[in-house]
Protein backbone atom coordinates (compact mmCIF):
# COMPACT_ATOMS: atom_id res chain seq x y z
CA UNK A 1 0.00 0.00 0.00
CA UNK A 2 1.57 3.73 -1.13
CA UNK A 3 2.73 5.71 1.68
CA UNK A 4 -0.05 8.08 0.45
CA UNK A 5 -3.20 5.48 0.83
CA UNK A 6 -2.83 4.99 4.58
CA UNK A 7 -5.14 6.05 6.64
CA UNK A 8 -4.60 6.45 10.27
CA UNK A 9 -7.16 4.30 12.38
CA UNK A 10 -7.33 4.60 15.87
CA UNK A 11 -9.88 2.08 16.15
CA UNK A 12 -9.23 -1.64 17.19
CA UNK A 13 -10.30 -4.06 14.99
CA UNK A 14 -12.73 -5.88 16.61
CA UNK A 15 -14.34 -1.84 17.87
CA UNK A 16 -14.55 -1.32 13.92
CA UNK A 17 -16.32 -4.90 13.23
CA UNK A 18 -19.05 -4.29 16.04
CA UNK A 19 -19.46 -0.35 15.48
CA UNK A 20 -17.75 1.30 18.76
CA UNK A 21 -15.36 3.45 19.44
CA UNK A 22 -14.99 7.46 20.12
CA UNK A 23 -18.22 8.33 18.08
CA UNK A 24 -20.68 6.61 19.16
CA UNK A 25 -22.27 8.41 21.25
CA UNK A 26 -20.57 9.69 23.96
CA UNK A 27 -20.51 13.66 22.54
CA UNK A 28 -24.38 13.77 23.05
CA UNK A 29 -23.66 12.07 26.73
CA UNK A 30 -21.31 14.93 27.37
CA UNK A 31 -23.72 17.55 26.19
CA UNK A 32 -26.98 16.34 28.24
CA UNK A 33 -24.49 16.46 31.16
CA UNK A 34 -23.78 20.19 30.51
CA UNK A 35 -26.89 21.25 29.60
CA UNK A 36 -28.10 19.74 33.02
CA UNK A 37 -25.48 21.19 34.71
CA UNK A 38 -26.17 24.87 33.48
CA UNK A 39 -30.17 24.14 33.73
CA UNK A 40 -29.27 22.84 37.58
CA UNK A 41 -27.68 25.87 38.56
CA UNK A 42 -30.31 28.68 38.54
CA UNK A 43 -32.86 25.87 39.97
CA UNK A 44 -30.76 25.40 42.40
CA UNK A 45 -30.40 28.81 43.79
CA UNK A 46 -34.01 29.02 43.67
CA UNK A 47 -34.55 26.00 45.29
CA UNK A 48 -31.95 26.93 48.51
CA UNK A 49 -33.17 30.38 48.82
CA UNK A 50 -36.92 29.72 48.46
CA UNK A 51 -36.00 26.75 51.82
CA UNK A 52 -34.22 29.57 53.68
CA UNK A 53 -37.20 32.03 53.13
CA UNK A 54 -39.33 29.39 54.98
CA UNK A 55 -37.23 28.37 57.49
CA UNK A 56 -39.27 29.51 60.03
CA UNK A 57 -42.76 28.79 58.49
CA UNK A 58 -44.85 26.32 59.77
CA UNK A 59 -46.44 23.01 58.33
CA UNK A 60 -49.29 25.06 56.06
CA UNK A 61 -47.35 27.86 55.19
CA UNK A 62 -44.96 25.11 53.36
CA UNK A 63 -47.70 23.46 51.75
CA UNK A 64 -48.69 26.61 50.58
CA UNK A 65 -45.62 27.07 49.27
CA UNK A 66 -45.74 23.85 47.35
CA UNK A 67 -48.72 24.49 45.81
CA UNK A 68 -48.74 27.36 44.05
CA UNK A 69 -48.55 27.09 40.53
CA UNK A 70 -45.21 28.53 39.68
CA UNK A 71 -43.62 26.59 43.01
CA UNK A 72 -45.15 23.12 41.72
CA UNK A 73 -43.89 23.67 38.32
CA UNK A 74 -40.18 24.76 39.30
CA UNK A 75 -40.06 21.69 41.43
CA UNK A 76 -41.08 19.48 39.14
CA UNK A 77 -38.44 20.84 36.86
CA UNK A 78 -35.92 20.18 39.32
CA UNK A 79 -36.50 17.09 40.42
CA UNK A 80 -36.70 16.09 36.69
CA UNK A 81 -33.34 17.57 36.15
CA UNK A 82 -31.51 16.60 39.19
CA UNK A 83 -32.59 13.54 38.51
CA UNK A 84 -31.39 13.02 34.82
CA UNK A 85 -28.25 14.68 35.56
CA UNK A 86 -27.42 12.19 38.31
CA UNK A 87 -28.49 9.19 35.97
CA UNK A 88 -25.80 10.56 32.90
CA UNK A 89 -22.80 10.88 35.91
CA UNK A 90 -23.43 7.71 37.70
CA UNK A 91 -23.81 5.53 34.60
CA UNK A 92 -20.56 7.05 33.58
CA UNK A 93 -18.88 5.92 36.60
CA UNK A 94 -20.59 2.05 36.21
CA UNK A 95 -19.55 1.96 33.14
CA UNK A 96 -15.25 3.31 33.94
CA UNK A 97 -14.92 1.14 37.11
CA UNK A 98 -17.33 -1.73 37.10
CA UNK A 99 -15.59 -4.16 35.34
CA UNK A 100 -17.50 -7.50 34.84
CA UNK A 101 -19.98 -7.16 32.16
CA UNK A 102 -22.78 -8.88 33.69
CA UNK A 103 -22.25 -6.74 37.10
CA UNK A 104 -21.98 -3.94 35.22
CA UNK A 105 -25.65 -4.20 33.59
CA UNK A 106 -26.89 -5.22 36.53
CA UNK A 107 -25.56 -2.27 38.51
CA UNK A 108 -27.22 -0.41 35.86
CA UNK A 109 -30.18 -1.93 35.64
CA UNK A 110 -30.83 -1.70 39.52
CA UNK A 111 -29.65 2.42 39.21
CA UNK A 112 -31.92 3.04 36.36
CA UNK A 113 -34.68 1.62 38.50
CA UNK A 114 -33.81 3.40 41.31
CA UNK A 115 -33.78 6.76 40.16
CA UNK A 116 -36.90 6.41 37.98
CA UNK A 117 -38.70 5.41 41.34
CA UNK A 118 -37.55 8.09 42.85
CA UNK A 119 -37.97 10.83 40.53
CA UNK A 120 -41.62 9.09 40.46
CA UNK A 121 -42.30 9.71 44.11
CA UNK A 122 -40.72 13.12 44.25
CA UNK A 123 -43.11 14.17 41.19
CA UNK A 124 -45.74 12.22 42.78
CA UNK A 125 -45.56 14.09 46.19
CA UNK A 126 -45.42 17.63 44.69
CA UNK A 127 -48.81 16.86 42.63
CA UNK A 128 -50.52 15.49 45.14
CA UNK A 129 -49.24 18.95 47.59
CA UNK A 130 -50.12 20.80 44.48
CA UNK A 131 -53.52 19.72 43.68
CA UNK A 132 -54.46 19.48 47.25
CA UNK A 133 -55.40 15.66 47.21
Amino acid sequence: MPALEKKMILKEPLARVKGHGSAKDGVMHWIAQRLTSIALIPLMIWFVISLLMRLHENYHGFVAWIASPLTSVLLTLFVVTLFYHMWLGLKVVIEDYVSTPMKRYTTLIFLKFSLFFLATLSIFAILKIALGA
